[in-house]
């Protein structure tokens, strides 16, 4: 009997879907692992310069010093003065009628600050609630060792009569005075 092709051989020829041992078998098989190794190498390089740290930097300065208070703030409380305001009683015939006055005590604060105020900001005036109401803009003031901005609002005076004096700030040599706004 004459010796018939390998076994191998003849099952590739048998079935032609499933390749051959051929060099178009060889190509196919690299066709098909080259996006695999190409996106390991790329992962690899990705890792590979995440793992080196940046060179350290020396700083020959120290860090700067906390920065000063600049502001002064004095309470004053004053005492007591009764304040007589007109006043009309009306009383049945017969009873005397007692008006008393009495005031609070005033208490005011003087902040005076090194630094400048900033400039003022600019606001958009909202819609006057009624006639009645006085717009009261907005001003720096001086909480929490800083400048806040207070917005401006409408208000009602206390009465017709009654005209508001805007806070502001002073310059006093090298300080700024705060002034409270106030009816007058």
């Amino acid at each position: 009997m004459a010796p018939g092709p390998p076994p191998e051989y003849s099952l590739y020829m048998r079935h032609p879907n499933l390749g051959s041992p051929t060099r178009s078998g060889a190509a196919r098989s690299v066709k098909l692992l080259t996006p695999m190794f190409a996106f390991c190498g790329a992962v690899g390089l990705f890792l590979s310069g995440c793992s080196t740290e940046p060179e350290s930097h020396v700083v020959s300065a120290p860090p700067p010093s906390p920065p000063t208070r600049a502001v002064t703030t004095t309470t004053i409380t004053t005492t007591p003065v009764a304040v007589a305001s007109p006043a009309v009683v009306v009383a049945n015939p017969g009873y005397p009628a007692y008006v008393a006055t009495t005031a609070a005590p005033v208490v005011s604060t003087t902040v005076i600050s090194q630094q400048a105020p900033p400039a003022m900001q600019q606001e958009v005036v909202m819609a006057q609630p009624s006639p009645d109401y006085v717009w009261l803009a907005g001003f720096w003031s001086w909480r929490n060792d800083r400048y806040e901005w207070v917005a401006g609002h409408w208000q009602m005076p206390p009465s017709a009569s009654s005209v508001w004096v805007a806070p502001r700030w002073e310059q006093q040599g090298n300080a700024y005075r705060f002034y409270e706004g106030y009816w007058n």
